[in-house]
């Protein structure tokens, strides 16, 4: 019986980035949800973790000489420093779970996306809020970073929003059921392009 999802023998790698607070881990963790053949590439971390957060599902954290020694070893497919922290997605575990027709995602800050784009076959997605009012409203209410942090959330976020022109969809995540929609709509539609091109 033929699958929504789930229909190549070898999968798609989407990067997904958009600015943080914008919701696009949890249309990402809804997705991983519904569909068993679309896994989420977990990053690299040096930064702590916060106290929600858990290692080896939000983030691998690891320390700087660690995240050092794997960028030596080229075990990342990009790396990027964000806020004085640095991030890293694994080689190795894309490719695996690529390999064995998984969709892999990655979600990643706009600086790794660009790293990618052109050099890895990948669909990129650009999540970006309704408007910055917004934005601040999500930073705030997740009471994770002080009123600093969330200025500097908020300025790196107008830069960000400045390159979503580079992905090849954006979505605006005004109401989270109707983003999902169309985040669901554009994996079918890429796996069924694959489909397509192999016939």
């Amino acid at each position: 019986m033929q699958n929504i999802l789930g229909e190549l023998k070898e999968g798609i790698v989407f990067i997904v980035s958009a600015p943080a607070g914008t919701g696009k881990t949890t249309l990402v963790r809804m997705l991983c949800q519904e569909f068993p053949c679309v896994v989420q590439s977990i990053s690299f971390t040096t930064r702590k973790p916060r106290p929600n957060e858990i290692r080896g599902k939000d983030y691998h954290f690891v320390d700087k000489a660690e995240f050092e020694k794997r960028v030596a070893e080229d075990d990342f497919l990009e790396h990027a420093t964000v806020f004085t922290e640095q991030y890293g997605t694994s080689k190795s575990f894309v490719e695996k779970e690529r390999v064995s027709g998984k969709h892999v995602v990655l979600v990643i800050d706009t600086q790794g996306a660009q790293q990618l784009m052109g050099k890895l076959d990948a669909v990129t997605i650009f999540i970006s809020p309704p408007n910055m009012e917004a934005l601040q409203k999500r930073l705030s209410h997740r009471k994770s970073e002080n009123k600093a942090a969330i200025e500097e959330r908020l300025s790196w976020a107008q830069k960000e929003m400045s390159t979503a022109g580079q992905y090849d969809y954006q979505i605006v995540n005004d109401r989270l059921e109707i983003a999902y929609k169309v985040l669901r709509s554009i994996f079918i539609a890429e796996e069924h392009r694959s489909l397509r091109r192999k016939t």
